[in-house]
């Protein structure tokens, strides 16, 4: 599995990239913004991206946009800022999981292989869903992995697709916050359920459609019935 490690900092990355490869990854390092773009416009995408927010060229926020908007690859953010409004920032832009430094070895490579599980599959379900009518010109095609609206193409990150295409895959029922958190991203999900609402939000904003998500207070979610 290929990796692809963004840190300017030698004293993180060495060790880091010396303890990935014993769990048999393949690192590449890089040590800004930049060349982490061109590696993922002119070359094969890896399997995953480690992003430091920290860079010497370009604010890592930055180059986690511009990296989601050339590739679908999933990106795990490794940084020090740890409020709640830069994870906030960080998951809107694209990232699909965000670990903030001091981190344990353990850890980050469980999450690293939880976000590369769902990188080449068909979202949380066992099979790939025939397409779904979601009300008000919106139709999800879980095959071609997207999104179509009134005004064409809507497009989502990984986890926000995996996330409406388990609520759609029973239109009208409430599923509590735990079961969504543990089919969407992990059967031993440990990170703050505030991601949930953010990737909620995130939908409800790109879909231009507040009510197509409902929150049911001190439950979860559900996603509104298209006979509604």
């Amino acid at each position: 599995m290929g990796l692809l490690l963004v840190e300017d900092d030698d004293a993180i990355a060495a060790p880091l990239c010396r303890g990935l490869a014993l769990e048999a990854f393949e690192v590449e390092h890089v040590t800004t913004g930049q060349a982490a773009i061109d590696r993922i416009e002119d070359g094969p995408p890896p399997d995953a991206v480690l992003l430091d927010l920290g860079l010497p060229d370009i604010d890592g926020l930055e180059v986690c946009r511009r990296l989601r908007e050339r590739s679908s690859v999933p990106i795990i953010v490794l940084t020090a800022r740890g409020e709640e409004m830069d994870r906030v920032v960080g998951l809107e832009l694209g990232a699909d999981d965000y670990v903030v430094k001091p981190f344990g070895f353990r850890e980050l490579v469980a999450r690293i292989r939880a976000v590369t599980r769902r990188s080449g599959g068909s979202g949380p379900g066992e099979e790939p869903t025939d397409a779904v009518d979601l009300g008000g010109g919106l139709v999800l095609d879980g095959r071609a992995r997207r999104v179509t609206g009134p005004d064409g193409e809507v497009t989502l990150t990984r986890k926000e697709f995996d996330l409406l295409e388990f609520l759609a895959s029973d239109p009208g029922a409430t599923f509590r916050r735990e079961e969504i958190l543990q089919r969407v991203w992990d059967a031993h999900w440990y990170g703050p359920t505030k991601t949930l609402d953010v990737h909620v939000a995130s939908l409800r904003r790109k879909l231009n459609d507040p009510g197509l998500v409902e929150t049911v207070r001190g439950v979860g979610f559900r996603l509104r019935s298209p006979s509604e």
